[in-house]
């Protein structure tokens, strides 16, 4: 047992109550909302957020001014998924060095409470050491394996005087309990690779993949898009051949990157996706989330896709490391319809915005595509006060 003088027990006391009291604040809806989601009064998951037994050294003797010894600077960019009856997040957790981890955050409800497990995941490394690993997409394929699928960055050894040098790849390690990883090797492709996404099913007996070839760790250069890609063998993933299925385009969303969030949700209409466009506009680029829909029979099909953007940031969410960012690549899809979409903010928090599928599914459906032109945007509009003057 610790000694510790009555002026250092009520410093840690106060310290406890205010973490507390920021985990158990209650999230509420937002007023007037767009009508296909509904976003929330509160970020769900902050650097302040993460346990202080991560940040702090209790120990008087050794830390009599109570500092932080390690600083936590973002959480954000999370992996999702339901487990045993609780919201799992899998956070990408970035401490003040730089380095990102990740750690396993739940909640009872989704929206709110959300509390880290007591250790951040311990993630075994590939043949070659990663600097950095981030965005997890989880994926629980029906192989009967979870799945966690991110980037691994490294050094760019073939320009060693650039220090910002460096080389983008799937990291692949899956689970069976979310507590002890299994480390696969990296995604061999032809091209750097960022956002990574496997799906939850076999397709044609083969493991299916959604990628985002780039040419350079952030230029997308040749890079067309969202792609498609097979492999046989999960242990030893390696792309052949590789198509893309939800192209870039000028003047959009989509101009200069897109690439593919979670794994789709399945719906009796089809695959259901949520993607992140680039853009890029005088306060540099421009990161927005939208939806597109693909066939039940073939995944590569895209049988849907609404104009423009589907969610982006508002009032703080502006405010950030990364200015004008919104990022998702975990949603839970629940068995009663609802929809869970967990999204980060300027590269520095995370937030939650709810609808269902049904909601999902009618805005893909019904609302206009993207015709590439003034002319045509204008024409869909006359066209919506048309059919209102009829009502």
């Amino acid at each position: 047992m610790i000694n510790m003088s009555q002026e250092f027990k009520d410093k840690v006391a106060a310290l406890r109550a205010r973490h507390e009291e920021l985990l158990s604040r209650p999230n509420v809806k937002k007023e007037w909302g767009n009508g296909i989601y509904d976003r929330y009064e509160n970020p769900i998951v902050t650097a302040e957020h993460t346990p202080l037994e991560w940040r702090y050294d209790f120990n008087e003797k050794d830390n009599p001014y109570l500092m932080q010894r390690i600083m936590m600077n973002a959480t954000f960019n999370s992996g999702a998924m339901k487990w045993n009856g609780k919201y799992l997040l899998v956070v990408r957790v970035e401490g003040a060095d730089r380095k990102s981890f990740f750690a396993i955050a739940e909640s009872p409800n989704g929206i709110d409470n959300f509390r880290f497990w007591e250790e951040p995941i311990t993630l075994p490394e590939d043949v070659v050491p990663a600097t950095n690993v981030y965005d997890m997409r989880l994926t629980a394929h029906e192989d009967g394996w979870i799945y966690g699928v991110f980037c691994a960055e490294r050094h760019d050894d073939s320009n060693p005087g650039d220090l910002s040098a460096a080389t983008a790849t799937a990291g692949i390690a899956r689970t069976k309990d979310l507590k002890t990883w299994y480390r696969l090797p990296d995604l061999k492709t032809k091209s750097q690779q960022r956002n990574v996404v496997l799906h939850p099913e076999f397709v044609d007996g083969k493991y299916a993949f959604y990628t985002r070839p780039q040419d350079g760790f952030i230029e997308t250069g040749s890079g067309g898009g969202i792609g498609w890609a097979l492999i046989d063998d999960i242990e030893h993933a390696e792309i052949k051949e590789e198509k893309i299925i939800n192209a870039r385009h000028y003047h959009t969303i989509t101009e200069v990157k897109n690439g593919e969030g979670p794994h789709p949700i399945k719906t009796s209409e089809g695959w259901l996706h949520l993607a992140h466009g680039v853009r890029a506009c005088a306060s540099g680029l421009r990161y927005v989330l939208y939806l597109y829909m693909t066939s039940l029979e073939d995944p590569t099909k895209v049988i849907a896709q609404p104009g423009g953007y589907f969610l982006v940031p508002q009032g703080e969410e502006y405010i950030g490391d990364v200015m004008n960012v919104t990022f998702a690549n975990g949603w839970i899809a629940d068995e009663d319809g609802k929809v869970f979409i967990y999204y980060a903010s300027s590269d520095t928090r995370m937030h939650v915005a709810t609808s269902t599928i049904d909601k999902l599914i009618d805005y893909c459906k019904n609302t206009p595509e993207d015709g590439l032109t003034t002319a045509s945007s204008v024409e869909a509009i006359k066209a919506l006060i048309a059919k209102n003057k009829q009502n």
